[in-house]
């Protein structure tokens, strides 16, 4: 892991460009692979930032506040962290961004979900929404026999439902 993270760390130079790329879909890539680069100087999570400020695909900020979220997780940065809960709570962001932070927000904090939290996930993690979001690499790898973002909602919100079972027949 740590040879990856130094091989995209060297490269996020030639990556930092393709966030601001034509096509939503290398926008996410490049968030993704990004999110994984050591970044003690905050250039990368500042890139993220700058982009998200003027994205206006809702799926590419969802991926951008995702990766946001994954480069705290391993730098720790309490402004990024509060811009996070800052944005699940905005209800004029769009419905994925908000879950995109949720989630987000969860991973950074050993805080309780607040009831509000609870609220805005449960109205807007629908079954649709989710399997649209499963275009963001972070909630397909995140799915087990079940779109990624319903099974981030279970496993941490809900984590007393039993697993989806895989077995058909069961």
């Amino acid at each position: 892991m740590a040879a990856a993270r130094a091989a995209i760390t060297t490269g996020s130079p030639v990556l930092l460009p393709l966030l601001d790329a034509s096509d939503p879909a290398i926008r996410i890539d490049a968030s993704y692979a990004l999110a994984t680069a050591t970044d003690p100087s905050h250039t990368v999570r500042s890139a993220f930032a700058t982009r998200c400020a003027k994205e206006q695909d809702p799926m590419v900020r969802a991926a951008l506040v995702l990766a946001t979220a994954e480069i705290t997780c391993a730098h720790p940065h309490q402004p990024a962290t509060g811009w996070i809960r800052e944005l699940w709570q905005d209800r004029a962001q769009a419905p994925e961004v908000r879950l995109a932070a949720a989630i987000g927000w969860l991973c950074l904090t050993d805080e309780p979900a607040p009831d509000a939290l609870h609220t805005t996930v449960e109205a807007l993690a629908t079954e649709e929404r989710a399997r649209a979001m499963d275009a963001l690499p972070w909630m397909a790898a995140a799915g087990r026999g079940e779109p990624g973002l319903l099974d981030c909602v279970r496993r941490m919100l809900h984590p007393e439902e039993p697993e989806p079972s895989d077995d058909p027949w069961a």
